[in-house]
């Protein structure tokens, strides 16, 4: 399976849904890319352990950022 196919099938199993994702096409002579995924609200505890699996795939090869949106009322 390709690298997203395992991407989105980690969030699956923890029950999070995608809202969006963007993936940036690669620079000329690179042959990886970065991934932004925005979800739908979850569970924080779902979320850190789909974190920590998506960390340990050997194609992530860079500290995943996360930042928490959150809306004001």
């Amino acid at each position: 399976a390709g690298v997203l196919a395992r991407v989105t099938g980690i969030l699956a199993e923890h029950d999070i849904s995608i809202d969006a994702l963007l993936q940036r096409e690669s620079a000329e002579g690179e042959a990886q890319t970065d991934v932004i995924i925005l979800t739908h609200d979850t569970v924080e505890g779902e979320m850190n352990k789909a974190l920590a699996q998506l960390q340990a795939l050997p194609t992530v090869l860079a500290p995943i950022v996360r930042i928490r949106k959150e809306e004001l009322k």
